[in-house]
């Protein structure tokens, strides 16, 4: 491999991120390209840490690039982040994908992958579906179940899960991606600590109980001197003024001004709209919406798609490689980028309207989480803030 790329939040970054960028040069890579959520994360909502600070760990861990995977694309279901995470890396030159997994089996990620992009697959998901499954995972494994019955397992399994994504979006898209997978150092994606190593769920409680402190033993050095200084500023979300923020812009929604929002369907909008009534906090919302149809994951986007006003209008590929830090020897490696490439957001906003339009959603989604700061910031940084770049 020459140039390995990896899909992140590092939220935060911890002593398993490190320890796959530190394979993936063992594996041979030459220079490591990083495609970070940035602004939002997966699981909708606001980066325990800035992205200057997560990007500052992965630098010093060993990547050489860390590009940003915006806002709205970060904040997606698990096909749609894959995609926009393979995009952006393949359009950087990436030749290999690195990833976590439960399992690590690169041909069973391939298979069940190729299951997903099939003609049996699509005819036996729409019958799931319109057989009244629970909700759409249930329809998916159901479906996988007849065309690909070795993939099941895999789907159930967070990382193997976006594995598969990725490999898909690797096949859809004709990236030409080889895909690495790693096992999984220490514990699950959601379960507590093992060693030296704690999933990032895990640490984001530790954070909110007891402090930066507490996640010392999970963290490199490195992580953690920035982890203290940026607790020291009041740079650490703060999950209350999160609850305050998001409910406040809620709240001031007109009257039925849910329908557009992106993922809105099957009534959700009036069920969001009747939950805002009552909602003291974020919680409270995901409580009244989650499903068995539902699960709180979507609810969670949704709430912040929401509150941002994002609507389907952002479904569109990723359009620009807005590059947050680099070494200086790598500030080059983007010359022949098959998207337009810049440290500067502004700059990349002036490219076309699909630029300026993400821009702005990532302008938005930077402008909320300054809200939300133990020390608030002021607005506009997104267009500011200065990417980080080492030695």
């Amino acid at each position: 491999m020459q140039i390995a790329g990896i899909i992140a939040e590092y939220h935060p970054f911890h002593n398993g991120h490190a320890w796959q960028i530190a394979q993936a040069r063992a594996l041979g890579a030459e220079k490591i390209l990083i495609a970070m959520s940035s602004g939002a994360v997966q699981r909708g909502g606001i980066p325990l840490l800035p992205d200057s600070v997560r990007v500052r760990a992965a630098l010093e861990a060993g990547a050489d690039m860390v590009l940003a995977i915006p806002a709205p694309y970060a904040a997606s279901g698990a096909e749609n982040f894959a995609a926009a995470g393979v995009r952006i890396l393949a359009a950087a030159g990436c030749d290999t994908l690195v990833f976590g997994a439960e399992s690590a089996d690169a041909a069973g990620v391939a298979a069940a992958a190729q299951a997903l992009c099939s003609a049996e697959y699509q005819a036996a998901l729409r019958t799931a579906l319109d057989d009244g499954a629970k909700n759409f995972a249930v329809a998916r494994q159901t479906a996988l179940a007849q065309v690909c019955p070795a993939a099941v397992q895999l789907v159930q399994s967070p990382n193997d899960n976006l594995g598969v994504e990725y490999a898909r979006a690797n096949l859809m898209q004709k990236a030409g991606l080889t895909l690495c997978p790693l096992p999984r150092q220490g514990v699950g994606h959601h379960d507590g600590a093992e060693g030296c190593f704690a999933s990032a769920s895990y640490l984001r409680q530790l954070w909110y109980r007891q402090g930066a402190d507490a996640i010392k033993p999970y963290v490199p050095e490195y992580a953690f001197a920035l982890y203290q200084k940026a607790a020291a500023d009041g740079l650490g979300l703060e999950p209350s003024k999160a609850d305050i923020a998001v409910l406040s812009r809620l709240r001031m929604q007109a009257p039925q001004g849910f329908a557009q929002v992106r993922g809105i369907s099957e009534g959700l909008d009036f069920a969001l709209e009747k939950a805002v009534l009552t909602a003291v906090c974020v919680e409270d919302i995901c409580d009244k919406l989650t499903t068995s149809r539902y699960p709180t994951a979507r609810i969670r986007r949704l709430i912040w798609d929401a509150a941002l006003g994002w609507t389907n209008e952002l479904n569109q590929p990723v359009p620009y490689l807005h590059i947050l830090g680099a070494r200086r020897s790598a500030m080059g490696m983007l010359t022949n980028s098959a998207l337009p490439a810049e440290v500067s957001l502004a700059k990349l906003a002036r490219k076309n309207a699909l630029c300026r339009q993400i821009a702005q959603a990532q302008a938005d989604a930077v402008d909320l989480g300054a809200l939300c700061r133990s020390n608030a910031a002021p607005m506009g940084t997104a267009y500011t803030q200065m990417s980080v770049i080492l030695p």
